[in-house]
C-alpha cells in the first residue's frame, strides 16, 4: 500500500527544470547544465545573476541543523516549505539542496526529500545520485572491500 507521500508524488505533472530555471528563475541556458527533463546543476561560478534581475542581491536563508519530527519533517521539508510559502507571497525564491545521503535508500533514515506537498521530485533520481555515477562507484567499491574485509574475517573459506 502506498504512502500519501509516494501518492502526491506520482500524481504530480512535473514541469521541466529548463522551464524552470528559464522562465521562473530566470538564468539563460548558459548558467546552467540539464540533467534529462527534471535535473539540473546552476554553474557555480560568482557572477551567475538572473538575467532579468535588474534589482538589488537577494538575501539567503540557511536551514541548517533542524532536529525532525517524528513525521520525518526536517531540513529539507523546511526548506522546500520556505521557498513554496516565498513563492505564493510573490518573491523570487529558489532552493538549493545538497545531495542526500544514501541513508534512505537503505531505510535508515527519513526519505530525504521532503514530504506531502514539500517533496523534491523525481525523489529515485536524487536518491540515487543527483547528476552522475562517480558516487556509486566509490560506494561500490567500499561495498566490495568490505565485503572481502569481513569473509577473511570469518574464516576466509575462499582462500583469498
Amino acid at each position: 500500500m502506498k504512502n500519501v507521500d509516494q501518492t502526491i508524488a506520482e500524481t504530480t505533472e512535473l514541469k521541466p527544470i529548463q522551464e524552470i530555471l528559464q522562465d521562473t528563475v530566470g538564468l539563460s541556458t548558459e548558467n546552467f547544465t540539464t540533467y534529462g527533463n527534471f535535473k539540473a546543476k546552476v554553474l557555480s561560478r560568482r557572477n551567475v545573476r538572473s538575467d532579468s534581475n535588474s534589482g538589488p542581491s537577494g538575501k539567503v536563508v540557511l536551514v541548517t541543523g533542524v532536529s525532525p519530527t517524528a513525521a520525518g519533517e526536517g531540513k529539507t521539508t523546511t526548506t522546500i516549505g520556505l521557498t513554496d510559502a516565498l513563492s505564493h507571497l510573490g518573491v523570487r525564491a529558489t532552493a538549493a539542496l545538497r545531495e542526500p545521503s544514501l541513508g534512505p535508500c537503505f531505510g535508515v533514515k527519513g526519505g530525504a526529500h521532503g514530504g506531502g506537498y514539500s517533496q523534491v521530485a523525481p525523489a529515485q533520481e536524487i536518491n540515487l545520485h543527483f547528476n552522475g555515477d562517480l558516487h556509486a562507484i566509490t560506494t561500490a567499491n567500499k561495498l566490495l572491500a568490505s565485503i572481502v574485509d569481513i569473509h577473511i574475517y570469518w574464516g576466509n573459506a575462499l582462500d583469498i
